[in-house]
């Protein structure tokens, strides 16, 4: 598959799980803290992620699903790690507001998953 279509699909994809991520965590942020509700979020989205990205955007991986599940939840939780430091510096350092502060740290967080993912996770 090209990196043209590959990126595409991780788009798509990556729309979807933020999607998902913001709602959990719209849903949990007035009952837990908000980095709480953020990793709550990213669990949730963790399953649409996956699926999306072993299915559509590297449909082509020249690894199997146990060993891309496994290094893809590598690469997913240092996007969490990434994501979670700058969600707190925007949110607890600079004083963004919770959602703004959220869709900034994703979009940080997921040129490097895209990376990672790309060149390891479904290494091809």
């Amino acid at each position: 598959m090209t990196l043209h279509r590959t990126g595409l699909w991780f788009i798509a994809v990556g729309v979807a799980a933020a999607i998902t991520h913001m709602i959990v965590f719209a849903l949990l942020q007035d009952r837990w803290w908000p980095e709480l509700a953020n990793a709550a979020g990213f669990a949730v989205a963790f399953g649409v992620s996956f699926t999306g990205h072993r299915l559509l955007s590297f449909r082509d991986a020249g690894t199997t699903v146990p060993q891309s599940l496994l290094r893809f939840g590598v690469t997913a939780l240092a996007g969490l790690a990434t994501n979670e430091i700058a969600f707190v510096l925007l949110l607890r350092g600079l004083h963004w507001p919770s959602l703004v502060a959220l869709f900034s740290a994703l979009l940080v967080a997921a040129g490097q998953t895209f990376v990672l993912s790309r060149h390891w996770a479904f290494r091809r």
